[in-house]
């Protein structure tokens, strides 16, 4: 759960930096730092993906999960969830005070920002199968960045956040050591490189912006890498 602690603490300083001097940096400087960890979020990306030891399982991984993430609607759901989630709130508390929507919404916004995404599931998965955190350190300088941003117009509510990343990004880790136990280094050097080709196009979309990308319909391509690799073992296929 290194990453994760790592996550955690940027989204706190941020929102401290957010809190006291936010509105003294310029949006261009923001922008352009994004857009320099969205290339280096990329080459990264890219690099990972040089873990496989046959292109052709994260190829067909890919093709077979973005098919039935498409099928299965993920990234409306994921969306969706955000869109409900907030309407929720909003109904439950229609007499909150202004400073305290102000503080829900902060709260809201943020764990949705950083909970609800691939880079938060494939980095988690990633560091508790390998004790790889360094997507999850990439995740934490963007996070810390839009804490910035969210906390110099939303407030106190923001750093709150930092909570519900530790437990959604925590149990799926956790998870993901407690399940990975029995798997081999193949297992996880398919599953990285899919998780490469997953992370390179959340750079081009959301960070660098070049083209928009349904990332969430890729989610399925990292369980099926695992699925290719135990059949093929359980088949004595050599690859």
């Amino acid at each position: 759960m290194t990453g994760t602690f790592i996550n955690v603490a940027a989204i706190i300083v941020g929102s401290l930096i957010g809190l006291l001097v936010g509105n003294r940096i310029p949006e261009k400087t923001r922008k352009t730092l994004v857009s320099g960890l969205g290339l280096f979020t990329l080459a990264y990306g890219v690099f990972i993906f040089g873990k496989t030891q046959n292109m052709l399982i994260p190829l067909f991984s890919i093709v077979l999960g973005t098919i039935i993430g498409e099928l299965l609607k993920i990234e409306e759901r994921m969306n969706g969830l955000g869109e409900g989630i907030q309407r929720k709130l909003a109904s439950w508390n229609p007499s909150l005070t202004g400073e305290s929507q102000k503080f829900v919404t902060g709260f809201v916004s943020a764990s949705l920002l950083f909970c609800i995404g691939p880079m938060a599931i494939l980095g988690s998965i990633q560091d508790g199968l390998s004790g790889d955190f360094q997507m999850l350190a990439i995740k934490s300088l963007l996070d810390g960045i839009a804490s910035i941003a969210f906390a110099s117009t939303l407030g106190v509510g923001v750093i709150f956040s930092a909570g519900a990343v530790l437990i959604y990004q925590g149990a799926i880790s956790l998870l993901a050591s407690w399940i990975g136990q029995s798997f081999g280094d193949a297992v996880v050097a398919e599953m990285t490189a899919t998780g490469g080709v997953i992370l390179a196009g959340i750079a081009l979309s959301n960070l660098l912006q070049i083209k928009k990308i349904r990332t969430g319909s890729f989610l399925p391509a990292l369980f099926l890498a695992v699925l290719i690799v135990l059949l093929l073992n359980a088949l004595g296929v050599a690859y």
